[in-house]
């Protein structure tokens, strides 16, 4: 197979590619709101990851979509990521997948064939570990290469987990360490070793199952993943919804081993500059949390963990669950409190 380097082929790569939350809310602002059908239980009225359909008193639809450009080289390595990433949205909604379709996208002048076949073949192999058959999907030539999937999965209407419904006093949780944007760009500039190409592959690959598992737990009370817009666009998204005010302490946050120096030297994506202009006015930085810190919290994250906003009395069951999946990193970051839509971040002092 001819080596290509699909980085190079697009402008952008991952979650990164994703247009800014400002951006996206002037273009959603003037969708009519779907009030008509009442069996939607979940559209996109507070941005949540999946729409939800009660289809009966036992049965809801997740439906979601998503798809984006390389944030690595090795094709069967992006494909994997962009289905991990697309089935993370069921996860979060506490559903469990049935089904996918794959969105293919490819610039079949300039990319051999065989590349594109193990794009689809690591796209297929997720689905496979995941249970679910890829059961077709839409294809097309386009400029640069883009692959995801629609998904489908299944969860009880009353255990569908939302990110507008935590409650003052929960204790935040965050299922996956940060920083694969950062080590996205640290790989096209030629500044990533093989230890953090494992690290960033290992965990965007990594299932975020553990979701369908958490809604059966009356004390999550909400649930989101961290993607395009960082930690800090998507926890802002559980304030509005939540009408609350988080609390963040930035010295607990976890993070991939290659990531401070690499944020200590600037490094990252320009998506962490548009996060910044869309919601930057929404947070408040203690003088104690340095600049790194800061970029690491909006750096787009691709195929992320989950956010989970539980009662302080059940953080350590959800712990031990996160643990015993394999979610080794899983802490507490933050807690939730009653104030102004906001997030505040301090550094050891939550």
């Amino acid at each position: 197979m001819t080596e290509v380097r699909l980085t190079q082929l697009s402008h952008g790569g991952g979650c990164g590619c994703k247009i800014s939350p400002a951006m996206l809310a002037d273009m959603l602002r003037t969708l009519p709101q779907a009030q008509a059908f009442p069996d939607l239980l979940v559209g996109n009225e507070t941005a949540d990851d999946a729409a939800v359909y009660r289809l009966n008193d036992e049965q809801a639809l997740v439906a979601t979509t998503d798809f984006f450009m390389p944030i690595v080289d090795d094709p069967f390595d992006f494909g994997r990521i962009a289905a991990t990433n697309a089935l993370s949205d069921i996860y979060a909604m506490g559903a469990t997948p049935i089904l996918a379709l794959a969105i293919v996208g490819m610039p079949i002048k300039t990319l051999p064939l065989e590349a594109i076949q193990k794009i689809l073949e690591g796209g297929a192999r997720v689905c496979a570990d995941a249970g679910i058959p890829l059961a077709g999907g839409h294809s097309i030539d386009s400029p640069e290469p883009i692959y995801g999937l629609v998904a489908l999965g299944l969860v009880h209407p009353d255990r569908a987990r939302r990110n507008s419904v935590a409650r003052a006093g929960d204790c935040l949780i965050l299922g996956k360490p940060l920083g694969i944007g950062i080590l996205g760009s640290a790989m096209k500039l030629g500044r990533l070793n093989g230890d953090g190409y494992r690290q960033l592959v290992d965990t965007a690959t990594q299932l975020n199952r553990i979701g369908s598992t958490l809604s059966g737990l009356d004390a999550v009370h909400a649930m989101t993943d961290v993607t395009g817009f960082g930690l800090l666009g998507h926890l802002l998204e559980m304030c509005r919804g939540s009408s609350l005010q988080a609390c963040v302490d930035a010295d607990r946050l976890p993070l991939l081993a290659a990531v401070p120096d690499l944020a200590r030297a600037g490094i990252g994506p320009g998506a962490i500059e548009r996060n910044f202009d869309s919601y930057g006015d929404a947070i408040d930085f203690a003088d104690s949390v340095p600049e790194w810190r800061r970029r690491v919290m909006a750096d787009a994250q691709t195929s992320g963990g989950l956010l989970v906003s539980v009662a302080p009395e059940a953080v350590g069951q959800v712990l031990a669950s996160f643990h015993a999946a394999g979610f080794a990193d899983a802490c507490v970051i933050g807690t939730m409190q009653a104030g102004p839509a906001r997030v505040r971040v301090e550094a050891g002092e939550v």
